[in-house]
């Protein structure tokens, strides 16, 4: 909670237990909620955009085609800006925090964006498209002078293997990828792996249980 900037109450049993209550801690964060930024005002991105919303980010929707970027095809609070990807994101701020999703699937947008989103600070930065469309991105962006270094941070195809296929589910692909990349998790199923499920050893029990 405190990671994304949230304030709330959270109770623990007396040897951490989560949702146990024996203790309750009130947590009060000063940090503003991180931000997540989308690229691409799709059907996807309108996924993707609620949610990140859900998740707790600040979601701002850019795309340089007014038609596409209109806040009524978009959740409530999300921000939506018409705007060159490139020239967005060079004006914004972004920190360790910040997550990144490039869905404009357009070389013209997504080269000169990912350039720069590149090159600055940012937990994730995912980017939609098939493996011959990553592949001639790549390409690109070793010809714009990117390194090695830089183009390792790039998450494409965008999301886990899901068999995702509509917009909701790769949203929520999408969403899985950036909380395992979050919290440095496998990917894998609970049911393939061993020992405790959440770090430190900490139980999580429902009620009653």
């Amino acid at each position: 909670e405190l990671a994304l900037g949230a304030t709330c109450s959270r109770h623990y049993g007396p040897r951490g237990e989560r949702r146990e209550d024996a203790v309750t801690v009130f947590l009060h964060s000063f940090a503003p909620p991180p931000r997540m930024l989308v690229f691409g005002a799709i059907d996807y991105a309108a996924a993707v955009a609620r949610i990140g919303d859900f998740l707790g980010y600040r979601v701002t929707v850019c795309d340089a085609r007014p038609v596409f970027a209109t806040p009524k095809r978009f959740p409530d609070g999300v921000e939506v800006i018409v705007d060159w990807p490139h020239r967005y994101l060079s004006g914004t701020d972004t920190d360790e925090r910040t997550v990144i999703c490039v869905l404009t699937h357009d070389p013209k947008f997504d080269v000169p964006l990912l350039e720069e989103a590149l090159r600055r600070p940012a937990a994730y930065i995912g980017a939609m498209g098939s493996r011959l469309t990553h592949d001639d991105r790549m390409k690109r962006l070793a010809e714009a002078g990117l390194g090695e270094d830089e183009l390792a941070r790039l998450r494409s195809p965008v999301g886990l293997d899901l068999g995702a296929r509509t917009p909701e589910e790769v949203a929520v692909s999408v969403a899985a990828e950036i909380v395992a990349l979050r919290w440095g998790g496998s990917g894998t199923p609970l049911t393939a792996t061993a020992g405790a499920i959440h770090p430190h050893g900490t139980r999580v029990r429902p009620r009653g249980a």
